[in-house]
């Protein structure tokens, strides 16, 4: 058997429309969605289905939205492929997906992860609506060159590295004004592109601050057991099995930088197959900018 490992999206995968068609063909994917509705005390799958996108982009929503989702989308390979859950030897998460990763491997239960990232997407909006803030994608340039471009860019405002994807495509974190920097900055510093992302604040920094507080104190409460499967950290590139550690990386996710691609690197040292389990195709991309040759299923919500 082929070692496999499953990825679950994270925010920014999230659509107007997603899910319609599993849970209208699956009762099991409805099923999630209505113990969501329970949970959150709201109609998910009706914003997710119908939008508008706006209330459907903002963080205490696409949050939820995206773990419910791709959890549902879970539920569809399981009814098609019911044999590749014993292939399946690791998983990680861009992000928010590292809580639907621990709900698949068992770590948290589905309501218990859906408690924690509605937590989690109160807090991180809280945190943003307190510093005007917000995320670039920077292509075409090499880490030390988008460090470089952040220090120049930080005469403007607090900018940083957030996420390290795969080659050439890195995402910054910072002020309103330190992003704006590094859009004007960039071009002549070699960069391809740049990409304003629709996030509402300055993720995997120090601007998230209350928020990771916040979120260790709702961890504290919560049940974790030992995953079945290791759960890679974005923090540290890592497998991790022990619920404390686990804690402890979560916490540190909300302020650090995901370091994506060295996971990817890291799970390509004894994995042949992946499955991208939620909306869009973003991981399956960058998968392939890591390694072309490799085989990667998009399971769709």
């Amino acid at each position: 058997m082929p070692q496999t490992a499953f990825l679950f999206p994270g925010q920014g995968a999230q659509t107007v429309g997603m899910a319609k068609d599993l849970c209208s063909s699956l009762p099991a994917a409805q099923r999630l969605f209505d113990e969501a509705g329970q949970i959150l005390g709201y109609n998910l799958l009706d914003i997710c289905i119908n939008g508008p996108a706006d209330k459907l982009n903002s963080t205490v929503i696409s949050q939820p939205a995206i773990y419910v989702a791709s959890l549902a989308a879970l539920e569809s390979l399981r009814a098609k492929e019911p044999a590749v859950e014993a292939e399946v030897v690791a998983t990680a998460g861009l992000s928010l997906g590292e809580y639907t990763a621990l709900a698949f491997a068992g770590a948290l239960s589905f309501a218990d992860g859906l408690r924690l990232v509605q937590k989690r997407g109160e807090a991180m909006q809280a945190a943003a609506d307190a510093t005007p803030s917000g995320m670039v994608s920077v292509l075409g340039m090499t880490q030390e060159q988008v460090e470089a471009l952040c220090a120049k860019a930080s005469a403007g405002g607090m900018v940083r590295v957030a996420n390290l994807l795969c080659p050439s495509n890195i995402v910054v974190s910072g002020t309103k004004a330190g992003c704006d920097e590094v859009e004007r900055l960039a071009p002549d510093m070699g960069a391809m592109k740049t990409i304003r992302l629709a996030v509402a604040g300055a993720f995997h920094t120090d601007i998230m601050k209350p928020a990771d507080e916040k979120l260790a104190t709702a961890l504290a409460q919560c049940r974790m057991q030992a995953p079945r499967v290791p759960v890679w950290s974005n923090v540290d590139a890592q497998p991790h099995t022990d619920p404390e550690e686990i804690r402890g990386l979560l916490v540190r996710q909300v302020l650090q930088p995901v370091l994506w691609e060295q996971t990817m690197r890291n799970l390509l040292q004894g994995v042949a197959k992946f499955y991208e389990i939620g909306p869009g195709r973003v991981l399956a991309g960058l998968l392939k900018r890591v390694d072309r040759k490799i085989a990667c299923d998009n399971v769709a919500a």
